[in-house]
């Protein structure tokens, strides 16, 4: 079932619509937030009336403690409504996090071999990671902290205004428009560090994941000193990034607290003086001293504001990148017909193809007809476009309309759901997944083991055809033994026959094996082809080897040369045209009579 992506629209990607998703919680969250500051802004006025009253005289303990109780319901009210506003406002921009984490994936998997082959995984995790982080932070923390920076300051200044007096207000705020001068010059500086930043993340966290991905590599070539330096290169630029970030808001945030110092200073000067001249009493001065001082958090939260949502605009630049991401490979006809199936009937006419990144083309003007339930073998040098064939088969890449047909149609009207689910494939790196062997076996079923533990009868057949049961059975977890990552604890050919067993399984009626038995032994290999003979009989299968001995029992060989297939025929056919198939065979028989002797 296809799932819509919420925000994704190509270039036009908007967080809009997450927002909106959660519109409710942000009005909840901003209406308990703007009662913790109401509820905030009286506790000093209540203060400067008890002052006042003690001072004058007019003012008892009985008339002291409602006023008491007032501040006590002040307080319990910002209490409540501190936890109010985290559980709407964290709690929506979590969600928002968690939903655009999920599109982000969604869209990723739909996306070319041409995307996945020019951008490092060390950068996607950055996006996975870092990028949400700021993301979330600027949907969330800062929607407060922008808040307060606005309505606070103002509603800070009214009562200041109203309660006290208008020109000490002034001339106490006159110094704090410096901030505003300041945030703007601090919020373009900020931007583009925080894009350096960012950057030097994504690629330390690729210099991270390529060197622990290859560490086997490493030792082998005793290159660990080599690699450590360049990851310390990365992790140095990474440090440095992140201290330009930190340098600036060492400078601002000080700056600040001069700019609040200004003001104070002021205030205690000329307030001092109008306190004198009884222009102003005591507890009016009290609580206008206390307003100065809860200024300061509005114009700390304008700062980090500013540097949340410069961050997030780093990031959104990033994500909505990945977003604008279309793939190569579209279904023409999507749905699926009732009933509908493939044969594995395959023809190739005229067939030529070059990558979009290449210039000449891997394949050229390939004629060919592999009728439904034949076994075709595919033998050639390296690079001379065996495995191009085998990603235009599962259209990993496109061919023009009408070169590859699939049962008479174009493989590009075929449904991509009936194609990959009709086409089992044994590539060349044979890729497990750090998981139990039984359950990468079972990978490629639609039915889970859990839910239908009779899948386990098949699975162990599939195993014995595949000749990696007996293996399996000395592991001391048999199939609940967990590889390591990408299959790293089993051998070559463990992990062969293992991606085998897993594309048998599928009983699909195209099977195409990559090179896919160049790590076992001959006999094993010998009955291995006999199983996949019996069990595939009319089934199409495609074998790809370099081995002339994995070839020779299939029906049709086709050998490939610099892209152009230069013979084709049975084996015998063949060995008695003399060419490169009977050249290749002689020496592989003479390399094996040597072995044997």
């Amino acid at each position: 079932m296809k799932r819509e992506v919420c925000g994704q629209k190509g270039e036009n990607f908007s967080l809009i619509p997450y927002l909106l998703q959660y519109k409710w919680n942000y009005v909840a969250g901003v209406i308990v937030l703007l009662l913790v500051d109401l509820a905030s802004l009286y506790i000093p006025q209540y203060t400067g009336e008890i002052i006042d009253g003690l001072t004058a005289g007019t003012m008892d303990m009985s008339g002291v403690v409602p006023v008491l109780f007032r501040i006590l319901a002040a307080g319990f009210t910002m209490m409540l409504g501190r936890f109010g506003w985290r559980y709407f406002l964290v709690g929506a921009s979590r969600g928002i996090e968690y939903r655009l984490r999920n599109d982000m994936f969604r869209h990723l998997e739909t996306l070319s071999a041409r995307y996945f082959n020019s951008h490092k995984t060390g950068d996607l995790m950055a996006h996975f990671t870092n990028d949400l982080q700021a993301i979330r932070q600027a949907v969330g923390m800062a929607v407060v902290t922008t808040f307060d920076a606005v309505v606070m300051t103002i509603m800070v200044l009214v009562k200041m205004v109203v309660y006290v007096d208008p020109r000490l207000t002034l001339l106490a705020f006159i110094p704090l428009i410096l901030v505003a001068v300041g945030c703007y010059f601090y919020g373009i500086e900020s931007k583009k560090r925080q894009i350096r930043r960012q950057d030097a993340f994504s690629e330390l966290s690729d210099k991270a994941q390529e060197s622990l991905a290859g560490v086997r590599v490493l030792k082998a070539f005793v290159q660990e000193d080599a690699d450590f330096k360049a990851f310390e290169e990365a992790s140095i630029n990474n440090m440095e990034k992140n201290l330009s970030v930190v340098k600036l808001r060492a400078v601002f945030g000080p700056a600040l607290d001069a700019v609040t110092g200004v003001s104070l200073l002021l205030t205690l000067v000329f307030g001092g003086k109008m306190v004198l001249n009884g222009q102003v009493s005591i507890g009016q001065f009290v609580a206008f001293n206390t307003y100065i001082g809860m200024l300061v958090w509005p114009m700390i939260a304008c700062g980090d504001c500013i540097n949340a949502f410069t961050q997030a605009a780093a990031a959104f630049r990033r994500i909505a990148a990945i977003f604008a991401e279309q793939p190569d490979i579209v279904d023409k006809y999507p749905e699926v017909g009732e009933g509908e199936q493939i044969r594995g009937d395959i023809e190739l006419r005229n067939l030529t193809f070059t990558y979009p990144d290449g210039e000449m083309p891997v394949l050229k003007n390939i004629d060919l007809h592999v009728k439904a339930g034949e076994t075709l073998a595919v033998l050639g040098r390296t690079g001379s476009g065996k495995s191009s064939l085998a990603d235009l088969l599962l259209r990993v890449y496109d061919c023009e309309e009408g070169m590859l047909l699939i049962d008479g149609r174009s493989i590009r009207e075929v449904p991509l759901s009936l194609l990959h689910r009709s086409v089992a494939y044994v590539p060349q790196d044979n890729f497990l997944f750090s998981d139990t062997l039984e359950e990468n076996i079972a990978f490629g079923l639609e039915k889970r083991i859990g839910e239908h533990p009779e899948l386990r009868k098949r699975i162990h057949q599939a195993a014995m055809d595949a000749c990696i049961h007996d293996n399996i059975m000395d592991f001391p977890d048999h199939y609940e033994t967990v590889v390591g990552e990408r299959g790293v604890t089993l051998s070559g050919g463990q992990k062969q026959r293992s991606s085998i067993a897993r594309a048998l399984l599928m009983e699909a009626p195209i099977l195409i094996l990559d090179d896919s038995l160049s790590a076992v032994d001959t006999d094993t290999e010998e009955q291995i082809l006999e199983n996949l003979m019996r069990i595939r009989r009319g089934m199409t299968t495609i074998i790809i080897a370099h081995r002339v001995s994995t070839l020779q029992k299939a029906d049709h060989i086709a050998v490939l040369t610099e892209g152009e297939l230069t013979e084709y025929g049975t084996h015998e056919e063949l060995l008695a045209l003399g060419g490169f198939y009977a050249h290749i065979y002689e020496k592989q028989q003479l390399e094996q009579e040597l072995q044997e002797m």
